[in-house]
């Protein structure tokens, strides 16, 4: 199954509750994703891709990590290193930057034809 289109239909959900403006069909956007039944659908999203999400929450608010799972060995994809107030408002930022992010080159296996 082909994932570009529902990947580029994703992100541009991402980009649109990144832009600042009164329009109306932002408005549904982000009234929309900025709820528990937003939240869910781009957790669901974002598992079709292969991440994997932890959510945690304390007095400082909320912080959503996005993991990719054939790159356990790299937590700091999609991490999102500051508290947000709202759980739909992290599951966002996360998912943008676990998206936008290139994965890490894996350096863990030794190329002995280099030396």
């Amino acid at each position: 199954m082909n994932t570009a289109p529902r990947r580029a239909l994703l992100l541009a959900a991402l980009a649109a509750v990144r832009v600042k403006t009164q329009a109306p069909e932002f408005a549904i956007l982000h009234a929309w994703l900025d709820s528990w039944s937003g939240l869910g659908l781009i957790v669901l999203g974002m598992h079709r891709h292969g991440y994997d999400l932890s959510l945690t929450h304390d007095r400082n608010g909320w912080r959503a990590t996005f993991l990719h799972r054939s790159h356990v060995l790299y937590p700091w994809v999609g991490q999102v290193l500051c508290w947000w107030p709202t759980p739909w408002r992290a599951i966002q930022q996360a998912a943008w930057r676990a998206l936008s992010t290139p994965f890490a080159r894996d350096y863990s296996v030794i190329d002995d034809s280099l030396q």
